[in-house]
């Protein structure tokens, strides 16, 4: 029976919504899909397309006043005040790869502030979701971030070494790197999920779109930890990512900031 309070409906539906699209993605995962290529040199597939095209159809069904951003298809006003961040596959590099760590990831924003998230992982069988004062679970199983208490015996991961040096940010990165007890490559969405559930320490990000990262602006708080720019402000808009835990948070910023 749908639950009655708009939250609870809603991530109901997220959930119900980004598990659907994710089986389509696995109807299309390690079967040789060719990608094309994007004017920003990004790949894209006909699993991305089509399961977005699933998303925004199910949405648009369920929630008929909000509106929609996607990766693929662009932006759709609402009347409501709210609106969905869409990543039909988040880490397409991996899934023409062939490699399990690629999510679907939805948000659901009210004024600006996520309220609901969703990152599935289809190939792994893996959910962790969260809504706004609810707290986060990882497939029904309540998690928290990492209680290490200082970057020495930190894992940090990314999604590009290279992107750092590229986006002016490779100074920073190094220290970080030097900074921690073990550097690892469990990037895109999956990184910043294992922050949030306790199984990773650090995770960092030089360039986000706010769909890439949408999810983790409700799911981290309510596992205790931060999610925002290298700055130190709690944000899915701030053209990069950084997730951790409020402990380690101001050495990472002080790092950060050389």
């Amino acid at each position: 029976m749908a639950r009655s309070d708009p939250l609870d409906a809603a991530l109901d539906a997220a959930q119900a919504i980004a598990f659907e699209a994710g089986r389509l993605t696995l109807g299309y995962f390690q079967a040789g899909v060719r990608p094309e290529l994007k004017p920003d040199d990004t790949p894209v597939t006909v699993a991305d397309r089509e399961a977005e095209a699933l998303i925004r159809d199910r949405l648009a069904a369920a929630f008929p006043g909000d509106g929609i951003v996607g990766e693929e298809y662009g932006g759709e006003a609402g009347r409501s005040g709210r609106r969905w961040l869409v990543d039909p596959i988040d880490g397409t590099k991996s899934f023409v790869r062939g490699v399990p760590l690629y999510a679907v990831l939805l948000a659901l924003e009210e004024h600006d502030v996520v309220t609901v998230g969703v990152a599935y992982f289809p190939a792994l069988g893996e959910m962790i979701y969260a809504a706004r004062g609810r707290g986060a679970y990882l497939d029904g199983r309540r998690v928290s971030v990492a209680d290490t208490p200082d970057l020495a015996r930190a894992f940090v991961s990314c999604t590009d070494p290279g992107s750092f040096e590229r986006h002016g940010r490779g100074d920073a990165w190094r220290r970080l790197q030097q900074a921690c007890y073990m550097r690892v490559g469990w990037g895109d969405a999956y990184g910043h999920a294992l922050v949030a559930s306790g199984r990773l320490e650090l995770m960092l990000d030089p360039i986000m779109n706010a769909w890439d990262c949408g999810p983790f602006g409700v799911i981290l708080p309510e596992a205790g930890g931060y999610f925002g720019d290298w700055s130190g402000n709690e944000t899915v808009h701030g053209g990069e990512a950084v997730s951790t835990s409020r402990t380690l948070l101001p050495r990472v910023l002080e790092l950060i900031a050389g």
